[in-house]
């Protein structure tokens, strides 16, 4: 280990390399992570809004927050394939920036809502401007950075839509203290504008400044040694393959696709104690402490913040230990079982004084589990390196997809308004998806490391082919 960690920080670059480092790290993840930041503030800020007005203001009633959350999931899902595959036609400086303005607009035009219909159908359109992000941004990432540089950016990149879900309550409680009632307007109504406001100047950045592609930039910052560079840095890709059936049955049938698709389909769901904002909901419904307003904004926080930790955490490390990031499965299949462990301990006492407590560690100990998705994607970019980027950036989407597909019923089946506190039905389903993270960890372990024998063989295979034709014409001569 302790070699391992000297030849992770000391690193032989080629000339100029570091320097491109530098400019590629600056200009894509700035962009990539404000971006995502945005993102993740407007997704959390959903949330905030409900529990600080929105529900009496708006009339909310029985799970009608799930079904808001569901819709947007269903934009979401319809967006992640043609997102990504829009990048191969659409350069991304254009593309990625174009949807934050939509997002923006939209999120604008939620501070106009009057009833919760309204919001549902802004926020489908909000989830298919939305989806172009996350699974675009990871497909960037890999082609930019080696392996032994990808998980940390991964875990960079994640981590800032953290941040976003972790200010986003601190956010709320300032609007609502200093500027509800301006002008009319409630502070749930000024979080939205804010929100959109504060994303027009993102957008305006990345149009001027991202890159796109190593194979495809044109930014203005970057040297012709230095594309010819960028380039080189990462493996030779193969011929983009042709749009057609042919092609997406191979994709569909390989194990790429149902390895890790599959896999983010149970890691997102062993995200639900986060994602489902379930913190908040327990305040909201707790059996005998009334939380303010602040209190209900500013304390799930917390759970965003461990999961800051330990994304980077995660992510670097699986960097140092030349990418064996199927340890992170393991890892959260264990956190899993004992979250859900403890708050199923704690719904049997609940008067008790002690059960909060453990509620509250529980969900932040929960935390920890958003550490998958950096790894994980960076993970399916590793395992998809040598192979065509459309390829790679059709998977990736689908894993988004997936996860998203069972999400849209997930939250109202195991995890709805109305079962709060406690979410009993929710705590067993978190066991068994730990369960089976755990095992399908690894049986995609054993495909990956199988394909990689067969390319060590078939080069090894190639480089004989080459001495004996050295030979040959060594003795012809």
């Amino acid at each position: 280990m302790g070699f391992k960690l000297r030849d992770y920080f000391r690193v032989e670059y080629k000339p100029g390399e570091r320097k491109l480092l530098q400019k590629i790290d600056f200009f894509i993840l700035t962009f990539c992570c404000l971006s995502y930041l945005m993102n993740y503030l407007d997704r959390s800020n959903l949330a905030n809004a409900y529990v600080t007005g929105m529900k009496e203001e708006l009339n909310f009633h029985g799970n009608q927050l799930n079904i808001i959350n569901t819709v947007f999931t269903v934009g979401y899902i319809i967006g992640q394939i043609p997102s990504n595959l829009s990048l191969h036609y659409i350069p991304p400086r254009y593309f990625f920036p174009g949807m934050m303005l939509v997002w923006a607009g939209l999120t604008m035009v939620t501070a106009s809502a009057k009833r919760p219909e309204s919001i549902m159908a802004i926020r489908f359109f909000q989830g298919i401007a939305e989806s172009s992000t996350f699974v675009g941004t990871h497909y960037i990432l890999g082609s930019w950075y080696t392996e032994r540089e990808l998980g940390k950016r991964s875990g960079i990149f994640t981590a800032s839509g953290l941040v976003g879900t972790m200010i986003g309550g601190f956010i709320q409680s300032g609007i609502n203290e200093s500027m509800n009632g301006l002008h009319g307007l409630s502070g749930w109504r000024w979080l939205f504008i804010i929100d959109g406001l504060i994303t027009l100047p993102v957008a305006i950045y990345g149009l001027i400044f991202f890159p796109d592609t190593p194979q495809t930039t044109k930014a203005f910052y970057f040297s012709e040694e230095e594309k010819k560079m960028a380039v080189a840095r990462v493996p030779k890709k193969r011929e983009r393959s042709p749009l057609t059936m042919s092609f997406f049955k191979k994709v569909v049938l390989s194990w790429h696709w149902w390895g890790f698709v599959v896999l983010w389909i149970i890691a997102g769901e062993t995200e639900s104690f986060s994602t489902n904002t379930l913190l908040a909901l327990y305040q909201k419904s707790h059996p005998y402490i009334k939380y303010t307003v602040s209190q209900n904004n500013n304390y799930p926080t917390g759970v965003a913040a461990v999961g800051i930790v330990s994304t980077l955490f995660w992510a670097t490390l699986t960097d140092i230990l030349a990418g064996k990031r199927y340890l992170v499965g393991y890892f959260i299949g264990i956190i899993g079982i004992v979250t859900s462990a403890m708050i199923l301990a704690a719904s049997k006492d609940p008067m008790n004084p002690s059960s909060t407590t453990m509620v509250f560690v529980a969900y932040y100990m929960a935390g920890t589990v958003y550490a998958c998705q950096a790894t994980f994607f960076a993970w399916a970019n590793d395992a998809m390196r040598y192979h065509e980027d459309v390829y790679r950036g059709v998977v990736i989407a689908g894993m988004n997809l997936g996860s998203n597909s069972f999400n849209a019923w997930w939250s109202i089946l195991f995890y709805g308004v109305s079962m709060a506190p406690w979410f009993k039905r929710g705590m067993w389903a978190m066991i068994a998806c730990s369960i089976l993270l755990a095992i399908w960890t690894g049986g995609l372990s054993f495909f990956q490391v199988r394909e990689e024998k067969a390319r060590a063989r078939e080069l090894q295979e190639q480089e004989g082919h080459l001495e004996e034709k050295s030979v040959s014409i060594d003795t012809k001569v």
